[in-house]
């Protein structure tokens, strides 16, 4: 998988459904994995903002993922707008 930059929680939920489809995994066998209600991944991926820290550690664990923090990259007004 490629490093990619992700800056908000839906990016982060594509992020996890494309590694999970990588893995050719339905969310109710990423859920049985890490424990968790297939609802529960099913708003981890889609960006939810209340899904817990927890929630999200467990998934990355699961697809053998990590998180990694850096310093923010400057980006161009454009980019910053494709966010929201």
């Amino acid at each position: 998988m490629n490093s990619d930059i992700l800056r908000s929680p839906k990016q982060i939920g594509n992020a996890i459904r494309r590694r999970r489809r990588s893995l050719d995994m339905n969310q109710t066998e990423l859920g049985q994995k890490t424990h968790l209600r297939q609802a529960s991944i099913s708003g981890l991926e889609a960006g939810n903002a209340g899904t817990s820290l927890r929630t999200l550690f467990d998934a990355l664990t699961a697809l053998d993922l990590e998180l990694v923090v850096r310093e923010r990259t400057k980006a161009s007004s454009s980019s910053i707008e494709e966010l929201f």
